[in-house]
């Protein structure tokens, strides 16, 4: 079972270095349906496992040139705060009920979907992009947009541990049309950082992290990221797009499964 749990750490952490898309969504999943990890130990885990992996990717984003650090502190503006809160109201309430749980997965499924069409057509929204510049996001309405974000972005994250990457992507690629896929999958990395680690020392605190079992992922996810975060750079923008758009296509398909 170690080699499986090393394996799928290591596939996880290529996909995410590559696209900046995969962690909690498809880790998660994998915990859970895979190999029988009950769903909130699965989450607090998966956090934990998301921060030191995506730790390792943002050094080698940053060293690449594909991080854009004025968006990560517009996010993280917003995610920290919010992360906090959603861990408090965790304690207070416990975890969400099985339908709240469900619509909040439907419609992550719905807005990475989107995100898939709009990296698709790429080409065909930066000619809309530029034909109508007043309809984007400048200054500091482009500001408070992403810091919002942000703060819905911790919400999620802390809540359900997914999110991060998938949401991410979409809203930079909807904020920030004019970012190229490495920098989409760099940016979205290391903002992520500080944000599960704060979800994953709420969820340390709430007693739901299997150390044993993610000490086992990280052996495999460190180099895998480590890998795909350097590859991001130099494999072509077309193919890169395209791995980015089958990869969340394939988040949306197995949140709605």
């Amino acid at each position: 079972m170690s080699i499986t749990y090393i394996v799928s750490g290591f596939a996880v952490g290529l996909l995410v270095g590559m696209t900046g898309v995969g962690g909690g969504s498809l880790m998660t999943p994998l915990l859970t349906l895979l190999f029988g990890v009950n769903p909130s130990v699965a989450v607090g885990t998966d956090l934990a496992f998301a921060s030191i992996t995506k730790s390792a990717g943002t050094v080698t984003h940053r060293s690449r040139g594909t991080v854009q650090w004025d968006i990560v502190r517009r996010l993280c503006i917003g995610a920290l705060p919010a992360a906090l809160l959603a861990t408090l109201a965790l304690q207070y309430f416990g975890p969400l009920g099985a339908e709240i749980g469900q619509l909040i997965r439907y419609s992550i499924a719905v807005s990475v979907l989107l995100t898939v069409v709009a990296i698709l057509f790429r080409g065909q929204m930066m000619a809309w992009v530029n034909a109508k510049p007043g309809r984007q996001l400048h200054g500091r309405s482009l500001a408070a947009a992403t810091i919002a974000s942000g703060a819905v972005l911790g919400t999620l994250v802390t809540i359900s541990s997914i999110g991060a990457g998938a949401i991410g992507a979409t809203l930079l690629v909807m904020l920030y049309p004019k970012l190229t896929p490495a920098e989409v999958a760099g940016t979205d990395i290391a903002y992520a950082v500080p944000l599960t680690a704060i979800a994953a020392v709420g969820h340390w605190w709430l007693g739901s992290i299997n150390w044993m079992l993610l000490l086992t992922l990280l052996i495999g996810s460190v180099p895998g990221i480590t890998l795909g975060a350097w590859a991001a750079r130099i494999v072509p923008e077309r193919l890169l797009r395209g791995l980015l758009a089958l990869t969340l296509a394939t988040v949306a398909i197995k949140l709605l499964a």
